[in-house]
């Protein structure tokens, strides 16, 4: 996987308050690079170094095989849920979704920018963890 385009996923993870939620391909949508597959094979690979918790599948499944730790991070943060009981929830999509203010839109589309130049210099570019180039 190209390391550029895992930094972006990772420094978009970043950004994402707490309570609030995106899915796979929201990810992959603001960066308008790759698919939620590409997103969730970089958080599989090395999302633990980013709030993995709040990156889910769009239909409000927390990161498969992590459910109850992300449950956990869910209820500390007070994220909008669906279910009552412990074996049948899911985060409320619609209620957690993140919507980014425009200054945070200014950043993700930093990131992207960055990761379009790497793409087309075909260059090992590196993208911040806090979406600004040097």
């Amino acid at each position: 996987m190209r390391e550029q385009y895992l930094e972006a996923v990772l420094a978009v993870a970043d950004l994402i308050p707490p309570a609030r939620v995106l899915s796979y391909g929201d990810i992959a949508a603001l960066l308008e690079s790759g698919g939620p597959r590409q997103v969730g094979a970089v958080m599989a690979a090395q999302g633990s170094t980013a709030p993995w918790w709040r990156v889910i599948r769009a239909g409000g499944q927390a990161p498969q095989g992590h459910e109850r730790r992300a449950l956990e991070h869910y209820r500390q943060e007070q994220t909008a849920l669906r279910g009552d009981t412990a074996a049948s929830w899911r985060v409320d999509m619609k209620a957690a979704r993140w919507n980014p203010t425009e200054a945070e839109f200014d950043l993700i589309d930093a990131i992207a920018a960055t990761l379009q130049e790497a793409d087309d210099a075909g260059s090992e570019m590196s993208v911040p963890r806090d979406g600004i180039q040097a």
